[in-house]
């Protein structure tokens, strides 16, 4: 059976696919108590919605494993079942099954109705051109954490031979012929040039060739993903990719890897209200960056085959100097969380963002709450970035400790959102966090996991 968006009530997909602003919008927090237990995060956000999306290179069927129940799987869901592609999610086992062997255009009002807030869609172009021939894509939301231009995106697809129409509301692709291979070197390591350079090299003709890519842990997991498909690629030391292209590809099996920046944000969490939480699902390969900042902060952990625990272990924390970077440096999507438990800490800490050049708007909220953050148009505490002469915010001096109070706060944002909630579970007194059902675009049952951790919470 063809799966519709109907089909897709028990992922909640009606508020999460729309702009809900009902009351079921708000979550009331009652701060002040330490979070303690054991949560699991299943796979990573970053990479499940992408590997998702390879399935539609592939003749075969597809089963992907370790899928957790949020929002960007609903929305690919919805646009891989608008193409035509049978697909079938249970959601207590994490289990999707993609059959993608009646491939078919969608109406152009359609995707545009699916894909709401999500900039996945571009990320259909590769292979439906090299599936249907052309690609429809609308105008494309996301995060507002910094300019993420889908030029480049078309740039990339132009240079395989891609034509490329601007229409009103949207942009219309048409490969005249296959599709051939190129040899291009990314300005930066974008992770989401790097994903389109590969869904779209793997069937092209001849040799591509990649230099300066993003070699991110869901990067790699997903070449496995094409590779077990039947693609040939190489990746090089010096963030070089290379991939010859195949004629045809057949379905997978794999199990993605866990949410690294799930995993990272619970332990936030548990650093900020002096707690001790146990991340099953969480890996320390991927985490490695992460976990010594952990512990410069002051923060204690033990890793374990199939878990992590992380916690606070009592006394003051210390202040960092700490940059952002890509990987295997310590991820932007770390930052936020780890900002608020920053508040906690004696000292000047100083966090340096060189990946995205709008990140610390969050920041206003946290200081409403309390928190002494000031931020900067300066590259402070390392080597100039590429934002430094641009006239963006992209450095914070965090001083504390400073007590957190409670706010009537609004989700900026994926990340921004879930610090909010850090910050009103270590505040005291009862909080108003609006607009949470931004989170679900990435935090798994966040409601439970946070009650499940002993977290005095409601929805509104």
């Amino acid at each position: 059976m063809n799966a519709t968006p109907q089909d897709y009530r028990h992922l909640d997909v009606g508020p999460l696919l729309g702009n809900d602003s009902g009351m079921n919008d708000l979550l009331y927090v009652n701060g002040g108590n330490p979070l303690s237990g054991t949560i699991t995060v299943r796979g990573a956000k970053n990479f499940v919605s992408k590997a998702m999306v390879a399935s539609l290179l592939g003749e075969t069927k597809s089963v992907l494993r370790n899928v957790p129940q949020i929002r960007d799987v609903a929305v690919v869901s919805g646009l891989l079942s608008l193409h035509g592609v049978q697909v079938e999610y249970s959601a207590a086992d994490g289990v999707i099954n993609l059959d993608p062997s009646a491939v078919e255009s969608a109406h152009v009002a359609e995707i545009d109705a699916h894909a709401g807030s999500s900039r996945i869609p571009i990320l259909f172009c590769g292979p439906l051109l090299h599936r249907l021939g052309e690609a429809f894509i609308p105008d494309l939301g996301g995060c507002h954490i910094g300019d993420r231009p889908i030029d480049f995106h078309l740039e990339i697809l132009r240079r395989f031979g891609a034509e490329v129409d601007k229409r009103e509301g949207g942009i219309h692709l048409r490969a005249l012929g296959r599709l051939k291979g190129i040899k291009m070197e990314l300005p930066y390591p974008s992770v989401g040039a790097t994903e389109q350079l590969l869904l779209t090299a793997v069937r092209a003709e001849g040799i591509t060739e990649l230099s300066n890519a993003a070699i991110e842990p869901e990067i790699v997991d997903l070449i496995c993903v094409l590779q077990k498909m039947g693609a040939i690629i190489s990746v090089d030391t010096d963030r070089v990719i290379r991939i010859e292209g195949v004629d045809r590809l057949t379905g997978f099996t794999h199990t993605a890897l866990g949410d690294r920046i799930e995993a990272a944000s619970w332990a936030s969490a548990a650093l900020a209200t002096g707690g001790d939480v146990t991340i099953k699902g969480a890996h320390q390969v991927e985490m490695m960056a992460f976990l010594n900042t952990f512990r410069k902060v002051g923060g204690q952990f033990e890793v374990h085959d199939q878990d992590i625990r992380f916690w606070h272990p009592g006394g003051p924390l210390r202040s960092i100097v700490l940059e952002t970077d890509v990987h295997p440096g310590f991820m932007t999507d770390w930052q936020q969380p780890l900002v608020v438990a920053l508040t906690q800490a004696t000292g000047l800490s100083i966090v340096h963002e060189t990946v995205y050049e709008k990140r610390f708007g969050f920041t206003c909220a946290l200081r409403k709450m309390g928190a002494n953050i000031q931020i900067y148009r300066e590259c402070l505490g390392g080597a100039p970035c590429r934002f430094g002469q641009r006239n963006f915010h992209h450095s914070a001096v965090i001083s504390g400790p400073t007590p957190l109070h409670a706010a009537d706060v609004e989700v900026p944002d994926l990340r921004g959102g879930f610090s909010y909630l850090i910050a009103a579970l270590a505040a005291n007194g009862r909080s108003t966090v609006r607009g949470i059902s931004l989170i679900d675009r990435g935090y798994e049952a966040f409601q439970e996991k946070l009650e499940a951790l002993g977290a005095d919470v409601s929805r509104g």
